[in-house]
């Protein structure tokens, strides 16, 4: 009788399936919240803030807009201790800033202007690095590994030892930009950031300061720029003569206007 031949039957091997890779997602902000009530300022006979009030909640961003000379940028400049108001009241999540020494509110509320006000004779390392070492005393080494990061973050990696002056428009704002996030503020001030830019040029700058809203990072802006404004703001508000003249939602603020003056203010920016 014949031995039967033993088939082998193949075992199939089961092999654990490795997890997807979790999407990388960029480092979120700690945004604190802060909120004016009242603010005036006067100089002289002249009175550039009436009575102006603003809520920045954590993690929320506000567009300020309005014509010139409606008393934006002096409000922005009241929230650090730029110019000292009148009167009126400013809470840092919930601290009244007039008790804060200046260099910590302005290390806690970083702010960016018109003009980049960078160092010409340093490099954007070092232009970055700079407050790092000088006001909060970091040590060279981790300074310039924060510098570099920062300068990262803003898409110059590539620009660290380029000088303002072999840099365009745009990319020596983004070096302001890194330079104030270098400080790990919990809040940022932007001032008209683009208007000294040309044209070509705001709109990387804009994307840049959209993407740091979303991730979270508490920011007043002061901006002619209405795209930016409805794609970016939680909040709108409409500033003339010193006053905030209406505020609400950027969808609730273009699309139905509740005073007149915004209705005028809106209908020459949006169709010219």
């Amino acid at each position: 009788m014949s031995t039967p031949i033993a088939t082998e039957i193949p075992v199939t091997e089961t092999r654990a399936v490795p997890a997807p890779s979790p999407a990388v997602e960029e480092p979120r902000f700690d945004g604190a919240s802060m909120t004016a009530r009242d603010i005036r300022m006067t100089f002289g006979s002249l009175e550039v803030l009436k009575g102006a009030d603003l809520d920045a909640p954590a993690g929320k961003g506000v567009c300020i807009i309005g014509p010139s000379g409606s008393g934006k940028s002096t409000l922005l400049r009241c929230l650090n201790g730029l110019e000292t108001r009148t009167s009126g009241t400013v809470l840092l999540d919930g601290e009244d800033t007039v008790r804060m020494d200046v260099n910590r509110l302005r290390q806690r509320v970083g702010m960016v202007f018109q003009h980049f006000n960078l160092f010409p004779h340093m490099t954007a390392l070092q232009n970055v690095a700079l407050a790092l070492r000088t006001v909060k005393k970091v040590p060279k080494a981790e300074a310039e590994a924060v510098a570099r990061a920062r300068l990262k973050d803003v898409g110059l990696a590539d620009r660290a030892n380029h000088q303002p002056t072999q840099l365009s428009g745009g990319q020596q704002q983004r070096v302001a930009i890194a330079r104030a996030l270098a400080m790990d503020p919990h809040v940022m001030l932007f001032d008209e950031v683009t208007s000294a830019l040309d044209p070509e040029l705001v709109k990387g700058v804009l994307d840049l300061m959209a993407d740091l809203a979303r991730r979270g990072m508490t920011m007043v802006v002061v901006t002619h720029e209405m795209g930016f404004a409805r794609k970016a703001a939680n909040r709108i508000l409409f500033m003339d003569q010193g006053r905030i003249v209406e505020e609400g939602t950027a969808a609730e603020f273009f699309a139905a206007p509740k005073t007149e003056r915004t209705r005028q203010f809106l209908s020459k920016v949006l169709h010219h």
